[in-house]
């Protein structure tokens, strides 16, 4: 895989604002602007920075001030160089900089009583759910003279899954699904099937941790692009693709987790041709499509057969479900199927039969849920405005969460001390790589009015009492702490 780039345009449009007042150097000024973007993660660690005199140019400063800012950053350990091959971004190696250790403590814990698991972004089952059980209870004895193991899947719910693609306007056969334990199970079959160790991922950044463990288990080298306060930055998005040549693309392109994006149409169009170019599978995690508030995402188009998406029950209705789907062409689905047995024989069939259910039942219960969401993002957002108003929060599209931008980066600590005023937060690190957006933090709406309130005094009690000065140590991909 080629060195991560990143193109002086995108650096200089994520650097807007660098300048500040006057009063402090310009070199100072922009190697502390540049520093901040390696800490969030807008700046993946090892990428390569456009020489001095193109990033001159383009910020319109002098090559000095650049020389000096970059020296700046060596001298602190934020950049290193290499003979001939330039400057790439790092992160210092100082005791006090270095990753926290692993914790056996409270966050690998189940969840106290009286804490509020503010890392979980689920809603529980309602009576649609309860129904939807009592008659697939009823249509299973037809199916208990066979064997049960289904490789492929259900056939009633193959054929709602590719109706409702094909409602929208994507042609879909049910040859073309396969049905899954969720959509984590239906990434883990595509990685495995389609993937060797040592390929390269592109994904955005933050992400899903838990597709990020999938693909780093899977020895998948990630290659990682900074997404802006609007959304995906396609002036870093395509040409990382085109330079790194990855075997997948990976993307949340309906209300990513965690920011709450959405990947416009033509966005997704420019996206898939770049990986058509260079041979990629393009997988769209749909996993949040559903749960829109205004106005539902982009309708799923046909890119080719390069374009796989996934597609779950449990946000939309019930994680316990745990039924989920691949949509993909005939080479995509005949790979996952010849693979699966060695990770899983298929999912269950009273769930399968559950899900196909409530996929083809009335919409009004999903609606009502789509409100009530609405309902209590506005009220946590009003909350945090007035108990923790140097916090930043944006309304999403859709989704479950809130993603949250501290005044400094603190995310880790906050989770630690979180537990002791009756609240469990997810860091933003875990949404990253090699400890960065520890500046963020991802907040669950999904939860009862009551209790968003209390978890949002608790909070603001828990940051008011942390330590400014002691050390920071970002958490890191060691605490796989489960986040839903």
């Amino acid at each position: 895989m080629r060195d991560l780039f990143v193109n002086p345009a995108s650096l200089s449009r994520q650097l807007n604002g660098w300048r500040g007042p006057e009063g402090e150097p310009a070199y100072r000024r922009l190697s502390e602007a540049l520093k901040l973007m390696i800490l969030d993660g807008r700046l993946p660690l090892a990428t390569r920075l456009p020489g001095e005199r193109r990033l001159a140019e383009t910020l319109g400063v002098s090559r000095i001030t650049v020389s000096a800012a970059l020296d700046r950053l060596r001298a602190e350990g934020f950049v290193s160089s290499r003979v001939g091959s330039g400057s790439f971004t790092a992160l210092p190696t100082s005791p006090a900089a270095r990753p926290a250790p692993r914790l056996d403590g409270p966050l690998q814990q189940a969840v106290p009583p009286g804490v509020i698991d503010m890392a979980t972004a689920v809603m529980p089952a309602d009576e649609q759910v309860h129904a939807a059980y009592a008659r697939a209870l009823e249509a299973l004895p037809a199916y208990l003279p066979g064997h049960g193991y289904e490789p492929v899947g259900v056939e009633a719910l193959r054929q709602v899954v590719a109706d409702r693609y094909a409602a929208e306007g994507l042609a879909t056969c049910p040859d073309q699904i396969v049905t899954t334990a969720g959509a984590q199970n239906a990434l883990a079959l595509l990685l495995r099937a389609a993937t060797r160790p040592g390929d390269a991922v592109v994904i955005e950044h933050p992400t899903y941790p838990h597709a990020l463990d999938a693909m780093l288990r899977a020895g998948l080298r990630a290659a990682p692009v900074a997404m802006t306060a609007s959304g995906w930055d396609m002036e870093g998005l395509i040409p990382a693709i085109e330079r790194a040549r990855p075997r997948l693309v990976y993307l949340i392109g309906a209300h990513q987790n965690p920011t709450g994006h959405v990947l416009s149409a033509e966005d997704e169009a420019a996206v898939a041709r770049a990986a058509q170019r260079v041979g990629a599978l393009l997988v769209l995690d749909d996993t949040l499509r559903e749960v829109w508030f205004d106005r539902p995402p982009p309708p799923p188009a046909d890119h080719g057969p390069h374009v796989v998406r996934l597609g779950s029950t449990s946000k939309p209705y019930w994680g316990g479900l745990r039924v989920g789907w691949l949509r993909g062409h005939a080479e995509v689905v005949d790979a996952v199927v010849r693979h699966r047995p060695s990770l899983d024989l298929g999912a269950p069939v009273m769930e399968q039969l559950a899900a196909a259910i409530l996929l083809s039942g009335d919409p009004a219960p999903l609606n009502a849920r789509r409100r009530l969401l609405a309902e209590r993002e506005a009220r946590l957002r009003a909350g945090l405005a007035a108990a923790l108003p140097e916090w930043k929060t944006r309304r999403p599209d859709g989704g479950l969460s809130l993603w949250v931008e501290l005044p400094r980066p603190d995310s880790t600590r906050l989770a630690l001390a979180a537990p002791d005023h009756g609240v469990r937060i997810a860091p933003g690190t875990r949404f990253g790589l090699n400890g960065a957006f520890d500046r963020f933090i991802r907040l669950p709406f999904s939860q009862t009015e009551a209790d968003l309130d209390r978890a949002v005094a608790g909070l603001a009690s828990a940051w008011r009492t942390l330590d400014r000065s002691a050390p920071r140590k970002a958490m890191t991909r060691d605490h796989l702490e489960p986040v839903i």
